[in-house]
Order: structure tokens, then sequence, then C-alpha cells
């Protein structure tokens, strides 16, 4: 093993993943032409290794094989070696990852692929070890023998590459189209009922992936329908992720996913996505259900993302690695020894019986802090306690305990900020405005999209998808597009600034104008103005985050309801159809798509509010709103100055004829752009909307 004193071509670089191999001896080139012209020129194929810098197996490929020595000298001398951030460039990594599973049936990070020099596959996996290990092959075996061939048979690699591309272009250009129904949300929750995990929530076996879209949507299920397993089901699996390994009990936020089916054991890294979905899934778990339980996890969640993930300039960071000290978890972990020295014999012991820490430990012979099968309550009357003084102490312990651990070496953090995450954590601090009324979550919201506007879009208005250490770079991508849009929606009703829906419907409109598919409908995974792959594909499915094409079905939907614009629900119900053939073919993997549905098929409806912002009725009005959970009602919002109002009037005919009543807080609640009678009383609203559902 061995780094080098001069850095390669990646110390240029502003992506921590690839800044982490600038001392690699392997001679790495960034995704550029040069690389691909020098591979030409050379006649050399291209070795392409797409990771992110909190991926534990991408340090643990790099220890092992791109800090040594043998593999750099056959990799910089039969080949070109390319380095990606995937989160830099989700297009390449989509492209190639479909490769890597066409081939193998599986895929993952370390993604590597050994191409042409035009760019078409012929072998892809994912981690190699150096040398043959427990029946994988090793780079020390593959590389030579690849050089090889294709010194002397590169016919047979050529022609791999081309039938691979046949299939790459047939997989991901096939929409599957097909007629829409309100049975698919049916054979989706049946198709939830059968994963179901009944013991330990969640759906079908480790590992186990958060995917809070899934609970997103039987919660809708639920209000649609009154199944009440559909609410089991997503309270079931909530309380469990909470109660889990997954759940960081001492500094808050939730690991990537669970190895194990009960939720104990994380794949420690944190990503901003799955925090951001998280915490709008616990909200509306807890509007629907008033759990108070799900709101304090969705406050411990902002308060991780406030507190360790963002900019001071406002941008939301990316992730935190699972490894510190070259060990994954380390940072995390506790022997009741260390507890008890912080917190001494007596609370010390309470806390380990509480979070199940103990001397034979639950990972590599340290504990994870967890609160599977035990309870604060249980333990209270066990020890003759009184439960709120127990909860206390508790708390009080935890603060010390994270004190003492902020003292470690903690893990690497990405501090890139991507534009579709940080659109997921608009939508998420919005809605968390909303629900508990917290106007530092407002505030945050409103203030990373000041830091977009600023510095992540080019002069010209095109959204770009990474900032990192003054320069933003690369043109956005449908998720930056789509996933920035949700949150504007979001944070409009929140604030009631109209501000953002215009900055809305102006996102969205260029989202249409640069990825739309004329002729199948549906959008493309990048721009018609950015670099054009060997493939120029759809990612639909909704996986540990969702798809951009289900997250535009949806704001579709939304904007064609609030502005009257009939191309605009042209427009969504030719995005559902495009992909209506992939749902009814396998409902649960569209989670995202099928709460587009839902919307689409539930009775739609608007409150339009007509007062000052500043007035307290106006505030005791859209806390009404706010706080319940109605997936399928919009909120507007007119000032009652009317010259103010004129201007939103071009753009939301709803809100035309809307007054306040003899200079109150006046609010219309609408049904298919038709308007009842104004309400002027706080209670007689909530009445109103009590009766009329969701």
């Amino acid at each position: 093993m061995t780094m080098n004193d001069k850095p390669n071509r990646l110390a240029k670089e502003k992506s921590p993943y690839l800044l982490q191999h600038a001392y690699n001896p392997v001679d790495w080139f960034p995704w550029s032409d040069e690389a691909f012209e020098i591979a030409k020129r050379e006649n050399k194929p291209v070795f392409l290794s797409i990771g992110y810098s909190t991926c534990h197996w991408c340090h643990v490929m790099e220890r092992e094989s791109f800090e040594d020595e043998e593999v750099a000298e056959l990799l910089n001398k039969h080949f070109v070696s390319i380095k990606v951030d995937r989160e830099e460039r989700p297009d390449v990594d989509h492209l190639y990852m479909t490769v890597c599973q066409a081939l193998t049936g599986n895929g993952g990070w370390p993604l590597t692929v050994v191409m042409t020099p035009d760019k078409k596959p012929f072998l892809a996996g994912t981690y190699f070890p150096k040398n043959h290990r427990f029946g994988r092959k090793g780079l020390m075996e593959i590389l030579p023998q690849i050089a090889d061939k294709w010194e002397n048979a590169n016919e047979d690699l050529l022609e791999i590459g081309d039938k691979l591309v046949e299939e790459i272009q047939r997989r991901m250009l096939s929409n599957l189209q097909g007629e829409l129904s309100e049975e698919i949300l049916e054979q989706a929750y049946g198709s939830y009922e059968q994963l179901f995990d009944s013991q330990y929530g969640g759906f079908g076996h480790a590992p186990k992936f958060p995917t809070p879209h899934n609970l997103s949507f039987l919660l809708r299920y639920y209000n649609r329908s009154g199944e009440t397993h559909a609410l089991h089901m997503a309270e079931r699996t909530l309380d469990a992720m909470y109660r889990g390994g997954m759940n960081d009990h001492i500094g808050f936020g939730f690991a990537r996913y669970s190895t194990d089916d009960k939720w104990l054991v994380p794949h420690f890294e944190k990503m901003l996505y799955d925090n951001a979905l998280l915490a709008w899934t616990y909200l509306e778990a807890y509007q629907v259900t008033g759990n108070r339980s799900y709101a304090d996890v969705a406050e411990r969640i902002f308060q991780y993302v406030l507190r360790d993930m963002t900019d001071p300039d406002g941008g939301f960071y990316s992730a935190e690695d699972a490894d510190s000290e070259g060990h994954e978890g380390k940072f995390y972990v506790w022997n009741p020894e260390e507890i008890i020295e912080v917190l001494g014999e007596k609370d010390g012991e309470l806390y380990c019986e509480l979070y199940g820490v103990t001397e034979e430990g639950n990972f590599e012979g340290m504990s994870i802090p967890n609160l599977i099968g035990r309870d604060l309550a249980v333990l209270a009357d066990r020890k003759q306690l009184n439960k709120e003084e127990l909860r206390t102490r508790m708390e009080s312990c935890r603060i010390k305990l994270f004190e003492r651990r902020e003292r470690r070496i903690h893990p690497g953090k990405d501090d890139k900020v991507l534009t579709s995450w940080n659109g997921l954590m608009i939508m998420a601090l919005s809605k968390g405005y909303m629900a508990l009324g917290q106007i530092t979550y407002l505030e945050a919201a409103e203030k990373a999209v000041r830091f977009i506007q600023a510095k992540m879009r080019r002069e010209d208005g095109r959204l770009l998808a990474r900032y990192r250490d003054g320069e933003a770079a690369y043109p956005g991508y449908v998720d930056d597009y789509a996933f920035l849009v949700w949150g504007l929606l979001e944070l409009y009703e929140a604030s009631l600034n109209f501000e953002y829906l215009q900055l809305a419907m102006e996102t969205n409109q260029q989202m249409i104008d640069l990825f739309w598919d004329e002729e199948q409908g549906g959008l493309f995974f990048y721009g018609k103005d950015s670099e054009q792959l060997i493939v120029r594909g759809k990612e639909i499915y909704d996986g540990a985050m969702p798809s951009g094409n289900s997250v535009a079905a949806g704001n579709l939907l939304k904007l064609a309801r609030l502005t009257g614009d009939r191309e605009l629900m042209a427009l969504a119900e030719r995005q559902l159809h495009a992909f209506a053939g992939s749902l009814a073919k396998y409902p649960s993997g569209h989670s995202m798509l099928l709460i587009a549905l839902d919307y689409a098929y539930g009775e739609s409806g608007e409150i339009v509010i007509v007062g000052d912002p500043e007035d307290e009725g106006m505030q005791d009005m859209t806390k009404v709103v706010h706080t319940a959970f109605r997936p399928y009602t919009r909120l507007l919002f007119v000032p009652k100055e009317e010259a103010e109002a004129k201007s939103m009037k071009e753009w939301l005919p709803l809100i035309g004829d809307k007054k306040a009543l003899h200079r109150k807080v006046t609010a219309y609640v609408c049904e298919n752009f038709s308007c009842q009678k104004p309400i002027t009383d706080v209670e007689e609203l909530k009445r109103k909307l009590a009766s009329q559902g969701s």
C-alpha cells in the first residue's frame, strides 16, 4: 500500500470523493473528453470506477487496490482510468448501473465498469478485491486478462459492447405505457401486505432501507379507504425504525439502511435525502394519528440537520461517512464502562439497561444504543420511578454522552450541496413548519432557497446540480428540477409567499423544456443541453430515493389544479400514462408514482384565504389547514389589498373574485373549481373541513 507524494489529476476537482483519490498511484482522470480522446489515441480500454465519499466499500476498494502499486501499475500501463462521483454525475452512474444490473443481476457501489474508448461497456461489477477471495475474482486476475484480450481479440469485446448498448437502450427507453385506474392502488396495497414483515416492520428481508415514500403511500391509502391495516403497517415500521440502531439515539438523524431484519445494525453513513424523506413521513404520521412521538422524531432529525449538515449560507450538506479512524461505526458505538464513566454508576446503569448497552455488545464487541424490545415507561414501572422524571434524567444523560462523543474523531463529511437533495430538505422543513409551527424550520427552508438561487443557477437561469468550495457545476438533472419544485410548492403553502409559487412554476416549465420526451412522454434523466451519453434514458423506479419522474408527476398535477392550466393537466395525464405499465407490473417499486396517482383520483380541493399575513386571524386560519393531513387539498393565499392581489390573478384564476368580508380574514373552501360560501370564523372552518374529509 502506498500513497503518492505527487497528486494526480483529481487534485484539481471539487468533489470530496474524487479528492479522496487524489494521491492514489493510479493515474486517474475525471470523466472528461480528454480521457476518452487519450483512450482512442492510445487504443486502450477505459477502466471506470464510480462511488461516493461516504461509501464504506469504496473506501475498502481504495485501500486494497487503488493505493496499491501493483494494481496501479496494471491500470496505468493498459487502461485509461476514470473516477466518477455518482452524486455529481448521476447520469453516468444511472447509465452504467443499468449495465451492471443487466450483466450481473445486481448493482451497488463501488461500481466498476470496463468499456471501449467510445464508452461502450463490456464488463461490469461492483466491489473487486485485489486478489481472488472466496470465489470473487480479484483485479490482479481480471485486469491482465482484459488487457490480453484487448490486445489480441478485441473484436469480441467490441461485439459485447455493441450488444450491451442495444440491451441498455431497450431497458432505459422502454416506457411500458398503459392504462390507468384506481385498481392499481388496490393492487399496490396488496403487494405491500404480502411483503410486510409483521414481526419487525418494513417490507421484505435484510438489508432494509427506510424508503419513507412506501409509508407515505400507505398513510394515503388509509386516508382514502379507512383500511386500518395500511396504517398499522406504516406505524409498525416507523416505530421499529425509531427504536432500532439505524436511528442515532444520541446525536439524532438516521443512517442509510439496516443490515438486519430488526433495524438494529445500520450501515452507519447518514444521507441528507434519507433524513429529509423520513422527517416528511414521520410528520405525516403525526398528522394522521396525533401521536406526538412521531413529531418528536421529525424534530430530532431537523435538530441534527440544522446542527451538523447546514452550510453557514443556508445550503445543506450531502452526507456523513460510515467510517471513522478506518473502522465502520466506531464513532457511534459504546461499552458500559465508558457510559458509566460519563454518567456515573446509577444513571449509567439505567441508561445501559434502557438502551441495550452490554459487555458482550451487539456490534463487533461494542454496543449500538437502541430501544428494541425496551421501553422507558416499562423501565420506570420496574424501577418504581416516575416516568417523566426518568425521561428527564435520560435526556440529561443523552446530552452528556453527546458531548463526550463530540470529542471523538468524527466521520468524514461530504460538504457538497446538491440541488436535488436540498429540494427534499426544503420540502421537509416546510412540512415541519406547517405541522409543528416552528418558525426556525420555515426560516431554514427559505434560506436554502436563497442559497440555490444565488449560487446554483447560471446567469441564464439554468439550474446547476452541485455546489462546493465556491463553484457550482453540472447542468441540473431531472431530480434537481422535480425535487426543488416539490420543495417550493410546500414552501409556498407554508409561507404564503407568492414568489415561491412563481418560482415553482418557472422552474417546472424549464424542466419541461429541457427534459420532456415529445414522442413517448415522460422526462429524460438529463437535459437536451447536457452531455449526451450513449443512451439518454429515464428513471422511474422509486427506490431508496424517489425518481424525478414520479415526483414530477405529483408536481404537474398540483400545479395544474392550482393554475387551471389545461396544458399542464394534459402533461400530467401523459406523464402518468407513460409509466402506467411499469406501475401495474411492479406497483410496490413505484410508491411515489402511486402517491401521484392517488392525488389524481382524490377529491381535489383548494382553500383560498384572503387577508393580511400578519393578522392573528390569518395565522389561526392557516394553522387549521396546516396541521391536518389533507393530501388532496392545496392552500392559496390572497392579500386583501387589491393592488397586491392583481398580479397573482394572472397566474391563479381561482382567486379572481375572492375578497375579505367585513375586513376580516376570509376562507373559501373549493372543490373542482367551485367554491362554497365564504367563512370568517375559525371554528366554522374547522367544522367545514372536518365534514369535508381530505
